[in-house]
């Protein structure tokens, strides 16, 4: 598979093995600057180990992953975090210690650089996009908050408001709406459809719901391989898609 400097990421026949353990087989897929990619399957399907593959955190056995036309196979996370990307996890990583606005603070540093001076005469500023990025996924008021004292939901959200301060040019959504009430699904629905155009977008999801109706194109796991691929009407008509997730749960979902 080919790159194009139109390309946010391409993944070119990448597998992960654990020893004897085949994870991930053969595994392609492309994702165009500014498109919404939902990869789904059930447990053991190989999606966290094609997440982690794409974010830097393991290693490929073979194939190869190009992001915005470089080639970052070799590259470790910190370096593709550098190059645009930014990732959640399946499990908050916070300072729970610190209110929701210090971590936001800490989040904003990664991306300042000068000198000592000029960066303290921008902290105003800084503090100003921190309750701007608190806002925009529904903390706002709760700056002051001891993370640790936060509900899950409100962890999460924290968590994408972090991502976001890294001004990503693509964003990667490990279960976001883990333990969310159906009002938290709702609100994060609203929340990613409202991210910036020009940024993509993958994001792994249990939910049904969520990983179709924020995706323009759906990518569905099974066994460690790329079983299917299409629109998100094209993934609920599927009869296969149907009898992997037993009972017609991707077929019935708004």
């Amino acid at each position: 598979m080919s790159s194009s400097f139109a390309d946010a990421l391409v993944v070119d026949d990448v597998s992960k093995h654990f020893g004897g353990l085949k994870a991930m087989r053969h595994v392609s897929m492309r994702l165009g600057a500014g498109e919404r990619v939902s990869v789904i399957g059930t447990n053991g399907a190989g999606k966290s180990t094609l997440f982690n593959c794409v974010a830097g955190a393991l290693p490929v056995s073979s194939g190869t992953i190009t992001l915005f036309g470089q080639d970052v196979t070799r590259w470790p996370a910190a370096r593709r975090a550098r190059a645009g990307l930014a990732r959640t996890f399946q499990t908050s990583r916070l300072f729970l210690q610190l209110t929701a606005a210090q971590n936001v603070y800490v989040a904003l540093g990664a991306q300042m650089k000068g000198h000592p001076l000029r960066l303290a005469r921008r902290e105003g500023a800084r503090w100003e996009r921190v309750a701007e990025l608190l806002d925009r996924v529904g903390l706002s008021g709760r700056g002051p908050q001891i993370v640790g004292d936060l509900s899950h939901g409100e962890q999460r959200q924290l968590e994408l408001a972090m991502a976001l301060a890294l001004r990503p040019r693509l964003l990667m959504l490990d279960e976001p709406a883990a333990g969310f009430s159906p009002a938290e699904r709702a609100h994060l629905v609203t929340l990613l459809n409202a991210l910036p155009e020009e940024m993509s977008l993958l994001l792994i999801e249990h939910d049904m719901d969520i990983a179709l109706a924020v995706a323009t194109r759906v990518i569905v796991m099974h066994d460690g391989e790329k079983l299917l691929e299409g629109t998100p009407d094209e993934i609920r008509r599927s009869e296969r898609v149907r009898e992997i997730y037993l009972g017609g749960a991707v077929g019935d979902a708004a």
